[in-house]
C-alpha cells in the first residue's frame, strides 16, 4: 500500500509537471501574440504620431515663409531696406521664434512616441509556470524520500 501511495503521487507530480509545463506553453504563446499585436499598433501609433508632427512642421515653416515675406514687403513699401539692419533683425527673429517652436514641437513628439513603449524590464511571466512545475516535482520527490 505504501508503494502505491508513493506512485500516486509520483503520477500526480508528473501530471501537474506536464500541466504547469502546458499552461507555461500556452502562455508564452498568448503573449507572443499579444506581442505581435502591441508592436502593430505601436507602429501604427508612431506614424500616425510622425505624419501629424511633419504637417505641423510644414504649417509652421509656410506661416513662417508668409510672415517674413509679408514683413519685407510692409519694410519696402516703407522706404526701409528690408535685408539690412532692422528689416534682417525682425526676420532672424521671426525665424529664431520659429525654429525655438520647432524645438518644442520636437520635444512633444519625442515625449508622446516614448510613453506607449513597454518596459523591456516588465517580467512577462513565461518563466513562471516552469518554475511551479519544478516546485511541485521536487515535492513529490521530497515527499518520496520521507
Amino acid at each position: 500500500m505504501a508503494q502505491l501511495a508513493s506512485l500516486a503521487t509520483l503520477i500526480g507530480a508528473g501530471v501537474s509537471t506536464y500541466a504547469n509545463i502546458r499552461q507555461g506553453q500556452q502562455i508564452e504563446k498568448y503573449q507572443r501574440q499579444r506581442a505581435r499585436e502591441l508592436a502593430a499598433q505601436e507602429a501604427a501609433r508612431q506614424q500616425e504620431l510622425q505624419i501629424e508632427q511633419q504637417a505641423r512642421a510644414r504649417e509652421r515653416a509656410e506661416r513662417l515663409r508668409r510672415t517674413i515675406a509679408a514683413a519685407r514687403t510692409r519694410l519696402a513699401a516703407g522706404g526701409v531696406n528690408p535685408d539690412e539692419g532692422s528689416g534682417a533683425a525682425l526676420a532672424q527673429g521671426l525665424a529664431r521664434d520659429a525654429a525655438a517652436a520647432q524645438a518644442d514641437d520636437d520635444a512633444l513628439y519625442a515625449l508622446r512616441l516614448s510613453t506607449g513603449r513597454s518596459s523591456l524590464l516588465r517580467p512577462d511571466g513565461s518563466l513562471n509556470a516552469y518554475l511551479r512545475a519544478g516546485r511541485s516535482f521536487g515535492t513529490a520527490l521530497r515527499s518520496l524520500l520521507d
